[in-house]
């Protein structure tokens, strides 16, 4: 790669000077595959980052963006409009849980949650209930990257360079290795540690708080699963004390669990729904939140007419030629089956492909749900936290993109997947993991 020159881009979430001693660098893909430029093929079981769920490179997708860009390349969003935008609100919200029936754009999971927190606070407001101005994230979880994402997230080295400006506060994580370890599906014990939200409430008092926001499954930490019982034990709470309840499904929707959406696949449905990475199967930047009617009826209502309700928004919301990206990823989607698909026998078959691993000395635990799965290892004592990213390396260097988190390889891949790549995952996994020292 000595012809690449790599001084002027700064990587995000990426140590640079070790990257560009030997950067890894993809040239082109198709399918569930990644090639490099000397034409090795590397099996790409994480769907890009959780986002290609439809494979890469679809052609109508492709088509679709050139057609668009070439008619309507940009338009104003702010007191103008193009027919598209609500064509494709009106479309994406066919697939929502019921009563989420209108869309606020983004370009982004992190704008997503930005745009998800905002909208809570100024539905407090309009409801006369100003002192609502905290929220309550997780341990371990994942909210993106701007001041909110990271306020309301739990993974450590993402705030505490930075700070949390927004006020907040954190459940305790669901991952219990002792408990639960090698469950498939939704783990059995942990549906109390939903309580740990009555003990925020009586901290802080409810007259404070003004949602709640969690994944449905924590991805970026480690593939989390969400004990049985636990999301509607949330939505209990939340009710009882007149809270929001926010699902980030950056990564868990479009058909990553066997649903549009996991709130619908675990049977809870909350007030709002943050989305970005599938909902244009990755090709163009784009976010969503799906907003309940009457958080959005409420804002409404409170402001004067013929004045603006929300200050908030971005250039790029519903730019025409991501909007025509997320219509023929949504044709996708329904030609190919693929939002449920996982509920069916290839989720199986992930599943039972990535348990035969559970004999390996250096297994301790296997996480599955639909299309979605981690594999936690045991990491020498001086290696502790960083042993997936280890195994990462070794798994790429063996022909699969498996990203290392902590000391698991987490894996989401496209959701049309087949069994022999399934195969050929876990084999090659399972070579990567016998071998680690």
């Amino acid at each position: 790669m000595s012809e690449l020159n790599t001084n002027a881009f700064w990587m995000p979430f990426t140590p640079n000077r070790s990257f560009k001693a030997a950067p890894r660098i993809v040239e082109r893909a198709e399918g569930i595959y990644l090639h490099e430029k000397s034409g090795r093929k590397i099996i790409d079981a994480t769907a890009g980052l959780w986002c290609s769920n439809a494979g890469h490179c679809r052609a109508e997708i492709a088509d679709a963006i050139s057609e668009q860009a070439r008619k309507l390349d940009y338009s104003s969003i702010f007191n103008f409009g193009h027919e598209l935008s609500f064509e494709y609100a009106e479309r994406l919200v066919q697939y929502t849980p019921d009563g989420l029936n209108r869309v606020f754009f983004g370009n982004s999971g992190s704008e997503a949650v930005e745009s998800a927190l905002k909208i809570a606070l100024q539905y407090q407001r309009a409801r006369g209930k100003g002192t609502r101005t905290m929220f309550i994230g997780r341990e371990k979880g994942y909210h993106g990257v701007n001041f909110g994402g990271i306020s309301v997230g739990g993974i450590a080295p993402n705030y505490q360079t930075f700070g949390q400006p927004v006020k907040a506060n954190h459940l305790r994580h669901t991952l219990d290795i002792e408990r639960n370890a090698f469950s498939k599906g939704l783990p059995e014990h942990g549906v109390e540690l939903a309580e740990d939200l009555e003990r925020l409430v009586a901290f802080h008092g409810a007259d404070q708080i003004a949602a709640v926001i969690v994944e449905p499954f924590a991805g970026a930490g480690g593939v989390i699963l969400p004990p049985q019982g636990y999301l509607q034990r949330l939505r209990e709470i939340c009710d009882k004390h007149d809270l929001l309840l926010i699902f980030d499904e950056v990564i868990s929707g479009w058909g990553r669990t066997g649903s549009p959406f996991a709130s619908q696949e675990f049977g809870v449905t909350p007030d709002m729904i943050t989305s970005a990475k599938g909902i244009t199967n990755a090709t163009v930047p784009l976010g969503a939140v799906f907003v309940s009617d009457k958080i959005y009826n409420t804002v409404m209502d409170a402001a004067a007419e013929g004045m603006v309700e929300f200050f908030h928004g971005y250039t790029y919301s519903a730019h025409p030629v991501a909007c025509a990206a997320g219509m023929a990823t949504l044709d996708i989607y329904d030609r190919e089956g693929l939002l449920t698909r996982a509920s069916g026998d290839i989720g199986q078959y992930w599943e039972n492909a990535l348990h035969s691993l559970a004999d390996l000395d250096n297994v301790i635990d296997v996480r599955n749900y639909g299309l979605v799965g981690a594999i936690e290892l045991r990491a020498p004592e001086a290696l502790k936290g960083k042993f997936g990213g280890k195994a990462s390396a070794l798994a790429w260097e063996a022909g699969v993109m498996a990203r290392g988190i902590g000391d698991a390889l987490c894996m989401s891949p496209p959701l049309i997947i087949e069994t022999h790549e399934i195969d050929a995952i876990v084999n090659t996994l399972r070579d990567v993991i016998s071998g680690l020292d």
